[in-house]
């Protein structure tokens, strides 16, 4: 429950993160050095589409899809690496965003397992 909705939630963020990279590029810092020359319009519709198929999956996963959870990792997988190479523009919210990957990462891996206490 808790991978699904911060798969939702993970989605709806970079959804928005896609929307503003595309309608206002000039919120995001440029950085004329950097060695993946990747423009902003660019940044914004890859985040559009990642920040979309991560919502679908959080709400197929809430909806008790088991191939959701293997989805879910990967798509977190490529968040984390999508926000890991966005970290120049907007370094804050990169790696809040990636902390939350890895979060989504742990809980969809670690669902299922019967714990046994001593």
């Amino acid at each position: 429950m808790l991978a699904g909705t911060l798969l939702v939630l993970a989605g709806l963020w970079g959804f928005f993160v896609g929307i503003t990279g595309i309608l206002k590029g000039a919120f995001y810092a440029t950085v004329p050095t950097y060695t993946f020359t990747y423009s902003i319009k660019s940044w914004g519709w890859t985040h559009l589409i990642i920040g979309c198929l991560v919502f679908a999956v959080g709400v197929c996963l809430l909806l008790g899809q088991r191939w959701a959870r293997y989805v879910g990792v990967f798509l977190a997988v490529v968040d984390a690496v999508a926000n890991f190479l966005f970290l120049p523009y907007y370094p804050l919210w990169s790696i809040i965003v990636i902390a939350i990957d890895v979060f989504i990462i742990w809980a969809l891996l670690a669902a299922g397992r019967n714990r046994q206490t001593a």
